[in-house]
């Protein structure tokens, strides 16, 4: 057996699980979803939730990307249990369990030269066999002195590797289908596969959860781990997200970063959180479930073996749930800034009041950030406000008509509350010989200049006795102008 070294974290206890993605680019949803279901699987067996940072390949690997996984983690409100580890900064203990499986025999050096490797996967992909080293140093000591070398595993020549996979089920692959896969390059940096293993050693990991397109690397490191001698994690590998279509997912399915999840589309970390969850995991007819409920109910066994399909217009549908169960004063926090920049200003004290006020009417009806920022427009609106084309059509003679009663009728309410509002609106429309919709519908043209608002009284109230005076005044002078 290879020398182990002490666990980092020397305090853990089963199960341990890890999230571990490479800094090469934004955390895609595919990814978020594998931090969350590792996150679930540990609180829900009272275990530890660990992050390691990949960043071994240097060229691709940027502190942005890093910030990028680091916030929409924490936006996600999935912070590991102990400080991050980045793999960059254990390349010595990854070299030194290289070099002891050579001192024991289990790896070898390899001097073969690029221009070698490359003629044995030409002459493999030409005799229709799989382009593996074709094993020509593994026995040899006749070493050219001075010369740079690789380390290769000394991989099984017979016989099977299983993976007991929690999600996939037993996996199997020929001992003679794998390859004698390098741990250290000639220039002495470590592989991701000798990496990946020696971390997940050395912090005590009990469980590997992560994405099926990592199974192909496991019978490989269960080669390593095994000649090694050390404990096998168990794995689940988790299958893909699909697009709607059953294609692999792409940027025109909603394969982009968390931070566009936030940031363009307005969707609340909740709501995602949610959605990823039974986007490949299930529970009876449980759909919407807080985080609490979520970490009592989940297990491996609800993991289901097909790609999950990724549905836009499910997630839509499931943050504007969480849009009217959201406080509304941490939906004006929200909101304000998309407003603001609409506006190209920030708003006042009175504005933020103002829409703090209207926002129970607001989050009623908007399916993310954007639409709740574009409905409160017309509460910043300045007078006399600007009319669209459907609502000029509603300002014609009967509208202006009956825009004029209404005023009067408002006028002398005694106080300016909705139940009044309505009542006398209702009043109006009976008087008239109409519906109450065509009173409602110039009123809101009047108010906000559109034909697609909440309800006309929440306008009315949010907005006051004199704005909202002022403003049916206005529509009545300018059509009539």
């Amino acid at each position: 057996m290879v020398a182990s070294e002490a666990p980092l974290y020397t305090d853990l206890r089963p199960p341990v699980v890890r999230f571990a993605p490479s800094p090469t680019g934004y955390l895609h949803i595919g990814g978020a979803r594998t931090a969350l279901f590792n996150y679930l699987f540990a609180r829900h067996h009272g275990g530890t939730f660990l992050l390691r940072i990949e960043d071994t390949d240097r060229a691709r690997s940027t502190k942005a990307a890093i910030d990028a996984i680091l916030d929409s983690l924490a936006w996600l409100d999935l912070a590991p249990d102990r400080p991050v580890l980045f793999q960059s900064e254990r390349a010595s203990r990854h070299a030194d369990v290289a070099r002891a499986l050579l001192d024991a025999g289990r790896a070898y050096r390899c001097y073969a030269t690029p221009e070698e490797l490359e003629a044995m996967r030409e002459k493999a992909r030409a005799e229709g066999r799989p382009p593996h080293y074709d094993r020509r140093w593994r026995d040899r000591t006749d070493w050219p002195e001075g010369q740079p070398y690789a380390v290769r595993l000394k991989a099984p020549l017979a016989g099977e590797i299983t993976v007991d996979d929690r999600v996939q089920g037993p996996v199997t692959v020929k001992a003679s289908e794998l390859d004698d896969f390098i741990l250290l390059r000639s220039d002495g940096t470590p592989t991701y596969m000798l990496a990946v293993v020696v971390d997940d050693h050395d912090m005590g990991v009990t469980h590997v959860i992560r994405g099926d397109d990592h199974l192909s690397n496991t019978h490989r490191q269960l080669a390593l781990i095994r000649a090694l001698g050390w404990p096998e994690p168990v794995y689940a590998h988790v299958p893909m997200i699909h697009g709607p279509d059953g294609a692999k997912l792409s940027k025109r399915h909603g394969a982009v970063g968390v931070e566009t999840w936030r940031d363009e589309k307005g969707i609340l970390p909740e709501a995602l959180e949610n959605y990823l969850l039974r986007l490949g995991w299930g529970h009876g007819d449980a759909e919407l479930l807080t985080r609490a409920e979520a970490i009592a109910l989940f297990d491996l066994d609800g993991i289901g073996r097909s790609p999950a399909r990724f549905d836009l217009a499910k997630l839509e549908s499931v943050n504007a749930h969480y849009m009217r169960q959201a406080d509304d004063g941490r939906l004006t926090t929200l909101v304000s800034p998309r407003i603001a920049a609409g506006l190209g200003r920030d708003l006042s004290a009175r504005e933020r009041d103002l829409l703090l006020r209207s926002m129970p009417e607001l989050k009623a009806r908007a399916r993310d950030l954007n639409a709740l920022a574009s409905s409160a427009g017309y509460l910043f609106l300045s007078r006399p406000i600007s009319m669209d084309a459907g609502a000029a059509k509603l300002l014609d003679a009967q509208g202006r008509l009956l825009l004029g009663k209404v005023a009067e009728s408002f006028a002398a309410l005694p106080a300016w509350e909705r139940p009044g509002l309505e009542a006398a609106a209702k009043a109006v429309a009976e008087g008239s010989g109409v519906g109450l919709g065509k009173v409602a519908a110039p009123i809101r043209a009047a108010l906000t200049g559109t034909t697609v608002s909440p309800s006309v009284f929440g306008i009315l109230e949010v907005l006051g006795r004199e704005e909202s005076l002022a403003r049916i005044a206005d529509a009545r002078q300018t059509e009539e102008g």
